[in-house]
């Protein structure tokens, strides 16, 4: 479609991996980055200083459209991971790495919570027995606590604008109020029920659990394949655990998988992802090929880690836009809710400013079509003007004038 140049729209979104110390932040931080940059001891604290790492997201689409454009060049777009390090209760009031704990969580985006689901006795547990919603709950418990400590102390550096009148401290002690009795409640801010200019000025509270948070359950290799039948990824009902068939090894596990699944979606409105980050990080130093035969021995169709970086991408509201051309096929991010002219800049500051038109066709009509002339032939090419709002997978060619 259309020859593009490549400039930077809005800073990366980043996700930050956290969780308690020894349940595979690091592990999961080497395979979802494909490195072997973040050590994986078997300690406490053995991430101080936070790891960063540029993560491809995985995107099947683009293969299909190379092929039928014969690009010779594929493009993924991208997001950044934070590996921080593990928390421990009391964090809030400074125990372990507490302080720089929160503070890294603070600069990120959204959350990667990291669940410990495997049995292991090699591997120490700061609790001594494995019990993810227990674990779950002391990391809300201290995040909810540094966000009541920081609402209180806004709460009263408002007190002299209230005595005043002050129109505008009035509406944010409210907001604050209201805030201050949900996060009481052990309740994360971003389940709060706010209206959307509540929303708007909470933000510039930066609270840590109005980030929006995935769960991702850790479990040893061995229960991978028993447990991948019951990673629902947000897409239906969890089953009961007496649902899930498994019986031997996986099962515990799988009764594991299904409480932090209920949890999340209860709780927080999320999902949790099945990963077995060990194995995953085994898979670094193989092709994507490689990996992906790999995995379907040991019987699962497809990587984990990858279903988490497509969940976190959207977690983080981000959405893909598709350009194609001999030359190169490239996803681009946009926004969710982005409209047309907006997803132009992101390829090109001129092609925002001089918008006319954006001539689309979806991923899903192209891919079954085969080809552009086909779909021009079937009607399936549309032009569109400035209120088009983008859609996930949706191919385009901006038509501009500058």
């Amino acid at each position: 479609m259309a020859e593009e140049t490549l400039a930077l729209h809005s800073a990366m979104l980043s996700a930050g991996i956290v969780g308690l110390p020894n349940v595979g932040k690091s592990t999961l931080f080497n395979a979802v980055t494909r490195t072997h940059k973040a050590p994986a001891e078997n300690y406490p604290f053995c991430t101080i200083d936070p790891n960063l790492g540029i993560v491809t997201v995985p995107d099947r689409r683009l293969e299909e459209i190379a092929k039928i454009s014969h690009s010779k060049k594929i493009t993924a777009t991208a997001i950044e991971v934070v590996d921080i390090a593990g928390l421990v209760k009391g964090a809030s009031a400074g125990e372990g790495l507490g302080n720089q704990f929160l503070h890294h969580i603070r600069e990120v985006d959204a959350i990667v919570q990291v669940v410990r689901c495997f049995e292991d006795s090699n591997v120490h547990h700061v609790s001594a027995t494995i019990d993810p919603i227990r674990d779950i709950e002391v990391i809300n418990t201290e995040l909810v606590l540094a966000d009541l400590a920081s609402l209180q102390k806004r709460r009263d550096r408002l007190q002299k604008q209230l005595h005043a009148g002050d129109k505008t401290a009035k509406i944010e002690n409210a907001i604050i109020e209201e805030l201050l009795t949900h996060l009481d409640a052990g309740r994360p801010a971003i389940t709060a029920k706010l209206t959307l200019e509540e929303k708007a000025i909470a933000r510039s509270f930066f609270l840590l659990t109005s980030k929006p948070t995935i769960f991702a359950c850790n479990v040893a290799e061995s229960d991978l394949a028993a447990v991948a039948g019951i990673d629902d990824a947000g897409r239906g009902q969890v089953p009961k655990a007496h649902e899930t068939g498994i019986t031997g090894p996986g099962y515990d596990a799988a009764n594991h998988i299904v409480a932090v699944q209920d949890y999340a979606r209860h709780h927080f409105a999320t999902e949790a992802i099945v990963i077995s980050a060990q194995l995953e990080s085994e898979l670094v130093d193989l092709s994507e090929q490689e990996a992906l035969e790999y995995l379907r021995n040991v019987g699962v169709e497809d990587s984990g880690v990858h279903a988490l970086i497509r969940a976190v991408y959207h977690l983080l509201g981000l959405r893909t836009f598709i350009t194609t051309g001999e030359k190169e096929t490239r996803a681009w991010t946009i926004h969710a809710g982005d409209k047309a002219p907006a997803a132009a800049g992101a390829v090109h500051s001129d092609f925002e400013r001089g918008f006319i038109a954006a001539e689309t066709i979806h991923y899903d009509d192209l891919a079954a079509l085969g080809s552009f002339a086909k779909a021009r032939e079937a009607g399936k090419l549309r032009l569109e003007g400035k209120e088009y709002e983008v859609r996930d997978g949706d191919l385009i060619l901006f038509r501009f004038n500058v």
